[in-house]
């Protein structure tokens, strides 16, 4: 289950004030995509082995894909489904820390800020 659900019911169920929820929702959520982003720079010394998950055909289409639309991607971040992939890209990528932090803490800040605004103003 994504943080959204818990979010949002925590916001609704008055547990803890706002944007103490969003500081941490964002928090928690940044620090998973950090793990991404470390998992995507220690994946590919694996990337000759039998077992390793993706073939080398989408590895080189992916690095294509990222160098075409580049950094700026990890804005989508916040995003389901394409979000993780696009995290442990940027580490395959070797994209700078504090760049990658900068992009996705950005992402995923406002998608909670938005969230809780709309949640509550909804409610």
């Amino acid at each position: 289950m994504g943080s959204e659900p818990v979010f949002i019911a925590m916001l609704l169920g008055g547990v803890g004030v706002p944007w103490l929820l969003v500081v941490v929702a964002s928090l928690g959520n940044i620090l998973g995509a950090v793990l991404n982003w470390w998992l995507g720079m220690e994946l590919e010394r694996f990337s000759g082995r039998r077992w390793f998950p993706v073939p080398p055909a989408a590895l080189e289409r992916a690095k294509r894909w990222y160098h075409r639309w580049g950094r700026w991607t990890l804005l989508l971040s916040w995003m389901p489904i394409i979000g993780d992939p696009l995290t442990i890209m940027a580490g395959v990528m070797r994209e700078r820390l504090w760049i990658f932090l900068l992009l996705v803490s950005l992402a995923k800040t406002c998608r909670f800020a938005t969230l809780a605004y709309i949640t509550l103003c909804w409610a």
